[in-house]
């Protein structure tokens, strides 16, 4: 399998740089793995393709201000963009400057952070911040809204909100699950309404998630760790749904590679942990039987992830008629439901 078998081509003006004026205005391809067919749809008629039983699960991560901008002593400009909070003083970060900065350096963000560089770990810098606040409130004070590198904007007063979930509250993230910024009120108050369950799962979304797949051969990638949760009522919920014939329905795919990954023995268990599960063609999923997510990047691991879902030539066709459709790609973008593809069936 190569990394060239998931590229495609995208106009630029098709990337969503900015959010709908209304959250659930955007477009819905629905994907059908089983026939092999796919239907233009619109995201506010989302509810009629569930039913009373069927569980939505949603991840609740927040996002955090997670990019810094300052100086170095020397007075050249140097970037963080945190990766993981470690303690309530120190954090993870990739460090962007013309010179990587070196253990026992200091450097100053917003003008009003100072941050020790403590050591360096591969790619990333363990930075320990000052400790009159803890480090998600140095964030909160100093820091901006991470956007995707492939925006090329800086955050704006409007992505405060906008680049998160109605629904989060652990925060944690460095990257929205963007899947879940359609949702607005209304509509879970809709599929609640007709008898759809929600329950939620966390994983904090680390900047790896924009790492590209820099290797041909696919099985040689390997995927930076992310932190998850997942409840003994999710569990519970998933459990009951399958119990009654209801369809488990990931919400994005940080929720999907949650519940696959404390279902590796073949029962989703409650827990935490660390996973960097990567998932291709031929993985046997588990536990989800249907997918609502954004369009994703080219070559992505992502791209490969709902291609293992759906089937990758009938991925490969809906992206194409995503395009010729002119849907709007990536965060900001369009959505897609996706029926899992019968042979990936267990």
């Amino acid at each position: 399998m190569k990394t060239s078998d998931f590229d495609f081509f995208l106009p630029d003006e098709l990337i969503a740089r900015y959010p709908l004026s209304v959250r659930s205005a955007s477009r819905l391809l629905h994907v059908d793995g089983q026939s092999g067919r796919f239907e233009d749809h619109l995201f506010t008629e989302l509810a009629d393709f569930f039913r009373p039983g069927d569980v939505l699960i949603f991840n609740d991560t927040r996002v955090i201000n997670a990019r810094l901008l300052g100086e170095k002593p020397s007075g050249g400009k140097v970037e963080a963009l945190v990766e993981r909070v470690l303690s309530e003083r120190e954090a993870l970060a990739f460090i962007r400057s013309s010179k990587s900065p070196k253990p026992g350096s200091v450097l100053r963000f917003a003008n009003c952070l100072d941050v020790l560089v403590v050591d360096r770990q591969d790619d990333l810098f363990r930075l320990a911040f000052d400790p009159a606040h803890t480090v998600l409130e140095w964030l909160e004070q100093c820091g901006e809204v991470p956007l995707p590198p492939y925006l090329h904007r800086q955050a704006e007063v409007e992505d405060q909100s906008r680049y998160q979930t109605v629904y989060a509250r652990d925060p944690g993230a460095v990257a929205a699950p963007t899947a879940g910024l359609h949702f607005d009120e209304a509509m879970l108050a809709r599929l609640a309404t007709q008898g759809v369950e929600s329950a939620f799962v966390t994983l904090h979304v680390g900047a790896g998630t924009f790492q590209p797949v820099r290797v041909e051969n696919v099985v040689e990638h390997r995927m930076h760790t992310e932190r998850y949760v997942i409840p003994q009522a999710t569990v519970a919920a998933v459990e009951a749904a399958k119990q009654r014939g209801g369809r488990v329905c990931a919400v994005g795919t940080t929720s999907l590679r949650a519940l696959e990954s404390a279902a590796r023995d073949g029962s989703l268990l409650a827990g935490e942990g660390e996973t960097d599960i990567f998932i291709t063609p031929g993985y046997q999923f588990k536990v989800v039987e249907r997918l609502f997510t954004n369009f994703h990047l080219a070559r992505s691991t992502l791209l490969m992830l709902v291609s293992a879902f759906g089937g990758t030539e009938l991925l490969r066709e809906a992206y194409a008629h995503a395009v010729q459709s002119r849907y709007r790609f990536f965060s900001y973008g369009d959505a897609m439901l996706i029926e899992r593809a019968q042979n990936e069936r267990t």
